[in-house]
């Protein structure tokens, strides 16, 4: 079976399950997440590959992190994720990318990225819920965080921090790659 067999699989295992934990019918989750209903029952029966801002909405709804929604291991309370296990998610033709490093619930999700965005290129992100925030530390380039239409220089070595329950957009305006590591606290649903 490939990777995105077993991804596939995993989804669909995993939404059905914290759809069941949450209580939630499929309109509810649906409604909740901004997706059609038979978008989550295609999804359910594995039958379909969503989008990254398909599963981040799914994850948000259901106050669950990608890499809940995507594991396909229960293990121990330490887990090591391989190099060749992260989950690349996003990527353009000229070579931007991000990667799910690895996450956990603590008490809501909580999760690693790194990121590589190529010169001129960017990646919109919708609002995520209240309470959500976001720590990201440049290692190379000069990162342009977007947030409300305010925009906010990092360079390399700095980091920054953030409420991101608004629209916001990482962008590389500079001549080089702009890499840098994300890490994403959502609160737990209540």
């Amino acid at each position: 079976m490939s990777d995105l067999d077993l991804l596939t699989q995993s989804l669909a295992r995993n939404v059905k399950h914290w759809r069941s934990v949450r209580g939630f019918t499929l309109d509810v989750l649906a409604a909740r997440a901004g997706v059609s209903r038979g978008m989550l029952i295609q999804i359910e029966q594995a039958r379909t590959n969503p989008s990254i801002g398909t599963v981040v909405k799914i994850g948000d709804a259901l106050g669950v992190s990608i890499t809940t929604l995507l594991d396909y291991e229960q293990g121990p309370k330490v887990r090591i994720v391989p190099a060749d296990k992260a989950v690349r998610l996003w990527h353009t033709d000229a070579g931007s990318y991000n990667r799910l490093l690895a996450g956990t619930e603590a008490p809501g999700p909580l999760e690693m990225w790194e990121w590589l965005l190529m010169p001129g290129e960017s990646s919109d992100s919708d609002p995520h819920p209240a309470g959500t925030v976001e720590i990201a530390h440049v290692t190379a380039g000069e990162l342009t965080l977007t947030v409300e239409g305010a925009e906010y220089r990092v360079p390399a070595g700095a980091s920054v921090t953030f409420e991101a329950d608004a629209a916001h957009t990482y962008g590389n305006r500079g001549e080089v790659p702009t890499e840098l590591v994300l890490t994403v606290s959502v609160p737990p649903v209540p």
